[in-house]
């Protein structure tokens, strides 16, 4: 399925979230404040995650690897999301990535996985991982991104939650 988001004067704030594990922090809600649109890149634990992120703006997610009970079936593993003139390909793990970003006209692959954060060009396509929203893993912090996105420019920033659980 294919999303698309317009916005006023051409510029959007997109806010991405990832391996939330049904913990949806006051800081990532915080941070997501005044984007128009959510992107979970999966691992979402709990339907609840998503009803807490709809209440900050629209949300498209992925399926997660750990995503397996009922509710999870409505999401679908990848999707593509259109804002104003770039698309992105979501998807929870990259390293499952099955097409040429390129050549597919992506001008950004989005997932999540690994709960490291990246912000990478590669051939002119973003790859964005905005880290893990929800419970610490190993010595990573707690982060989400924004994205910038006007005319055809990607701006994707890394927000750090502080959190320590």
């Amino acid at each position: 399925m294919v999303h698309t988001v317009y916005g006023p004067n051409g510029e959007y704030l997109v806010g991405v979230i990832s391996d939330t594990h049904g913990l949806v922090r006051p800081e990532a809600v915080t941070a997501l404040q005044g984007v128009s649109l959510i992107i979970h890149a999966g691992d979402v634990g709990t339907p609840e995650v998503l009803e807490q992120l709809r209440i900050v703006a629209p949300v498209v997610a992925v399926r997660g690897n750990t995503d397996q009970d009922y509710w999870a079936r409505e999401l679908s593993l990848t999707e593509v999301v259109e804002v104003g003139t770039v698309s992105f390909y979501v998807l929870h793990n990259v390293s499952e990535l099955d097409l040429d970003p390129v050549v597919s006209g992506f001008s950004a692959v989005i997932s999540g996985h690994s709960h490291q954060p990246l912000i990478d060009r590669r051939n002119g396509v973003l790859f964005l991982n905005p880290g893990s929203a929800g419970v610490r893993k190993l010595k990573l912090f707690p982060s989400v991104a924004v994205l910038t996105v006007k005319d055809k420019s990607i701006n994707a920033r890394i927000i750090g939650l502080g959190g320590m659980r």
